[in-house]
């Protein structure tokens, strides 16, 4: 993010009043968050309250980087019945996510036509992970251990499962849970 993308963030998040890092009182949970899209735009997670979400750590140089494909068809079979993927480029493993937040977008985007809700590159493993991941983590117990490490969460915002990366997104284990939680 340049200097003038993130004064504009940072003029975003005084005129809503929060912090930057932080959503409102109102959201609670993994959600509390603020953070920006690939295109350097803000985005409150609080916006997907309600939903069922799939919450993924990615990068586009490595042996799961094919599972963009299969998210991607998840989210549209399921986005009409409150179900959203939110995806967090990574480079914490093995240096498989190396370029810009412009390059994972493009990469994205013209590679697997991903639709789904994408953030900037960050952390999602150790003490300095963004605070998404500091909850998952913490809650399951399980950080990821390496790229495309999948946590479904349900509407009410609790964290039903992790699933490692080599559980993809059309796995029985995965679909059934999901499944369950549309209902």
């Amino acid at each position: 993010m340049n200097a003038v993308s993130k004064f504009a963030a940072f003029l975003f998040f005084a005129a809503a009043g929060s912090a930057p890092g932080f959503a409102d009182a109102a959201c609670q949970g993994v959600l509390d968050y603020r953070t920006s899209t690939l295109a350097g735009e803000p985005r409150d997670l609080c916006e997907y309250q309600g939903k069922v979400v799939l919450v993924v750590n990615t990068a586009s140089y490595c042996g799961y980087t094919p599972q963009y494909e299969g998210l991607e068809k998840l989210y549209q079979q399921n986005k009409d019945k409150g179900f959203v993927v939110l995806g967090f480029p990574s480079n914490d493993f093995g240096a498989q996510e190396p370029g810009s937040n412009e390059a994972v977008k493009d990469f994205c985007e013209r590679t697997y036509k991903v639709k789904f809700p994408m953030f900037e590159k960050s952390v999602v493993k150790g003490p300095g992970a963004n605070p998404v991941y500091q909850k998952l983590a913490q809650t399951t117990g399980q950080a990821p251990q390496w790229n495309f490490h999948k946590y479904l969460i349900s509407r009410d915002g609790k964290i039903i499962k992790a699933y490692s990366s080599k559980v993809t997104p059309d796995a029985p284990e995965l679909t059934k849970e999901l499944e369950s939680l549309l209902k």
